[in-house]
């Protein structure tokens, strides 16, 4: 049972209120815009709501799994602030990079070209959660660091991905956005820690994930207090061999429908072919996606992981002019 507060109330009357329900479970909430309140875990009347608590301008049952995230507890679009950018309703980003960083070099040349495509997100990962115990992990804290200085100085924003709960300081200090890879999307430990936060985090759906278990992943994250959350699709495992992955699009419009949380896709790791990206990425956006998140590099052949999956700079020219004008006839 969702109650919701007026927006007025005061800081007296919510401890009042929370006194009064301390025999039951609850989570209390306060996203703005006339989203305070609280969460009753269990069984309570109506009635005993209107009779005993303060401030209360209505009461809300939410019948699916996932409650925060739900259309039904807000139905307005979510809109990511990012700095200066925004992601979600109607605001579409690109983001660009490559799998890991290398070097700074490397790096800089990647990131100051992608700016000048119109790039504002620059993705890079400093640890890489692989499947081989033997392939290359990413260089780590240095990395980090190294990817946070370079983004700075040319304006940008940097996307990296989160591998173990140990290093959310270090992640909330010099990432902008957290990404939750796939194979982490339901370490809930993990997901539960990064509710705390206020940074965005981009969530990954699971290898084999359903749609309400992707859901119910960034219900972790926002029912413990963080609401920026940015859903990301980078294909699920079928019994397809062809592709490394099977991009999911269906996913897109679905999320929209039962979600207020923004989307974008992945056809970098959905495809696991550079020459599938872009018909992939096109076709998420003409299905109504929020962003792209694509991977790019300078010298695919000499990367130290995923090299095939990466375009070159003129791919990705092509790609994002494709993309604005899908987006002007569309949208």
């Amino acid at each position: 049972m969702f109650i919701f507060f007026n927006k007025d109330i005061s800081e007296e009357f919510i401890n009042r209120n929370k006194e009064i329900l301390h025999k039951f479970d609850f989570i209390d909430f306060n996203f703005g815009e006339n989203k305070c309140g609280i969460y009753i875990v269990g069984n309570i009347s109506t009635e005993d709501i209107k009779e005993n608590l303060f401030g209360v301008e209505k009461i809300l049952s939410i019948n699916t799994p996932y409650k925060f995230v739900s259309r039904e507890f807000k139905n307005e679009d979510t809109i990511i602030e990012i700095g200066d950018f925004k992601i979600g309703g109607g605001h579409f980003q690109k983001i660009g990079g490559p799998c890991s960083f290398e070097n700074e070099e490397m790096f800089r040349e990647i990131a100051l070209t992608l700016k000048g495509f119109g790039v504002n997100i620059i993705r890079g990962g400093a640890f890489k959660p692989r499947t081989s115990p033997y392939f290359f992990q990413g260089i780590g804290e240095n990395a980090l660091k190294s990817m946070k200085k370079i983004t700075e100085d040319l304006g940008l924003k940097l996307v990296s991905e989160i591998v173990s709960t140990e290093y959310i300081d270090l992640f909330n200090e010099y990432a902008d956005i957290i990404q939750i890879g796939t194979r982490n999307m339901q370490n809930y430990e993990l997901l539960k820690k990064l509710g705390k936060l206020k940074k965005p985090i981009l969530l990954k759906r699971g290898l084999s994930a359903t749609f309400e278990e992707f859901l119910l992943s960034a219900e972790y994250i926002v029912s413990n207090g963080n609401p920026n959350v940015i859903l990301c699709e980078r294909g699920i495992r079928t019994f397809e061999k062809i592709t490394r992955n099977t991009l999911d699009i269906s996913i897109v419009p679905t999320v929209k429908k039962f979600s207020h949380l923004p989307i974008i896709i992945d056809p970098s790791h959905a495809s696991g072919s550079y020459d599938l990206v872009e018909p992939l990425a096109l076709a998420g956006v003409s299905a109504g996606c929020d962003g792209v998140m694509v991977e790019v590099h300078n010298k695919p052949e000499c990367a130290l992981s995923d090299g095939f999956q990466s375009i070159k700079f003129e791919r990705f020219e092509k790609l994002s002019s494709k993309i604005d004008k899908i987006r002007e006839v569309l949208f």
